[in-house]
């Protein structure tokens, strides 16, 4: 079942903001922790690009992070979360190592540099400045979807790309979000039909509500690819109100990778950098860990691929010449 808003900001203690560039077709999402949360990290694609995931090891010191960045830019956009952490030290944050604080903020991008716009920024990227408009921009207000934030760049192997976002009570009766930018070099779309791989789990019509195609098209196994560079990445963030440490968290983003799997094909390619944050707030606690896990990271999957079809369903076309179609211009 989803709750209010069906976003990541169903899960109390968080905040969420976008930061957009129209003009450069890009932007950065910010996720602000109220308080320092448990987080954790899997990656599963072949060209990564990230910020500070090794800190998120289960054997490494610091066990929180005050927030996790999204961005577009490739490795520009790993600026982004400078701009995030200088937001952050102004307003007291951080991890305290004597009278200084360190804002631990964790990120990862997508490539969107060849989605359309002006990425003649001369010498220094806008990313450091949209990383702290994301921050400053952060509310508990229903998630923004589609052509936003990290997301405004975001493609597909046929369609635009975008931000997506989905929440759920897992089995056991804890809270579960995710969000996500959806920049694959596959497809969430069933051949040519315009139905979605993640129809299985659609809650009422959040993504159009058409279920699986019928007849089955000859071509829902035919491969679509975007290109042969390493221009993709699906990257994402489930939270969870729970209380898990971080070897439990690095497990809760492995399962919920799975949702992934189940929102887009193919997924975990040479080409792409697929990553999953998992974070854990820790205001409710695990009764029976086995248990409570399996039902979290079975919800987790299940939110994270609502999420992927949210964001193509909301998403817009790029005013750019040659830009993909949007999902609800060619089946909306």
């Amino acid at each position: 079942m989803s709750m209010a808003s069906n976003t990541l900001t169903d899960i109390p203690g968080l905040k969420v903001g976008h930061a957009t560039d129209l003009a450069r077709a890009t932007g950065t999402t910010a996720i602000i922790f109220d308080e320092p949360a448990v987080c954790a990290v899997d990656v599963r694609g072949g060209a990564p690009g990230s910020r500070d995931t090794e800190l998120l090891r289960p054997d490494k010191t610091v066990q929180t992070v005050d927030a996790v960045v999204l961005s577009g830019g490739s490795a520009f956009g790993l600026d982004a979360p400078g701009g995030v952490s200088a937001f952050l030290a102004e307003n007291g944050r951080g991890f305290a190592i004597g009278p200084m604080r360190v804002p631990i903020v964790p990120g990862a991008i997508v490539f969107d540099l060849l989605s359309g716009g002006d990425k003649d920024w001369g010498r220094f990227s806008p990313y450091r400045d949209l990383g702290y408009a994301a921050a400053a921009a952060a509310t508990a207000d229903p998630v923004a979807l589609g052509t936003i934030g990290a997301g405004t760049g975001a493609t597909t192997a046929d369609l635009k790309g975008g931000i997506g976002s989905a929440s759920a009570i897992s089995p056991s009766g804890h809270r579960v979000g995710a969000i996500v930018v959806v920049n694959a070099v596959g497809s969430a779309t069933i051949g040519a039909s315009g139905h979605f791989w993640a129809a299985t789990d659609e809650v009422g019509d959040e993504f159009g509500g058409r279920g699986l195609a019928f007849p089955w098209p000859a071509d829902a196994h035919a491969l679509k690819l975007k290109g042969a560079r390493p221009e993709n990445t699906t990257i994402a963030l489930v939270v969870t109100d729970a209380l898990l440490d971080k070897g439990q968290a690095t497990h809760l983003a492995v399962m919920a990778q799975d949702g992934l799997g189940r929102a887009i094909r193919p997924i975990h390619t040479p080409l792409d950098g697929d990553t999953v944050f998992a974070a854990a707030t820790g205001t409710v606690p695990v009764a029976d860990y086995a248990r409570d896990m399996a039902a979290i990271g079975f919800t987790a999957a299940s939110v994270l691929a609502r999420a992927c079809a949210r964001g193509i369903h909301s998403a817009t076309a790029l005013p750019f010449p040659g830009a993909l179609p949007a999902w609800k211009d060619r089946f909306g």
